[in-house]
């Protein structure tokens, strides 16, 4: 998963034809920790996808554009506009992140 550092870069992964999954999260989350426990296999499972990761913290007016107000969650973006968001009360398993995907991508 590609770390994104600025909000030039992030404008630049997301408008790209194809969609790109956003993991948004800060380092002193516990809810972030856990689903650090079980992304990496759904990330292989999801491999058709470019997968990259926002620090909530680092980038806050990402964050607040995109209605992200809990972390972790997962933004699904194509041609530059957000079109799925796992909030993160619906983001506590790898099943309630599998069945996310499927049914947003």
């Amino acid at each position: 998963m590609e770390s994104i550092q600025t909000k030039e870069n992030f404008q630049n992964v997301i408008e790209g034809e194809q969609p790109v999954i956003v993991k948004f999260q800060a380092d002193w989350c516990p809810d972030c920790r856990r689903m650090d426990l079980f992304i990496n296999d759904i990330v292989n499972e999801f491999n058709g996808y470019k997968w990259y990761d926002v620090n909530r913290d680092e980038l806050p007016e990402i964050a607040e554009e995109y209605e992200v107000m809990g972390i972790p969650s997962l933004l699904i973006f194509q041609g530059g506009r957000k079109t799925a968001h796992l909030h993160s009360a619906d983001a506590k398993t790898p099943e309630e992140v599998e069945e996310f995907l499927q049914r947003s991508l």
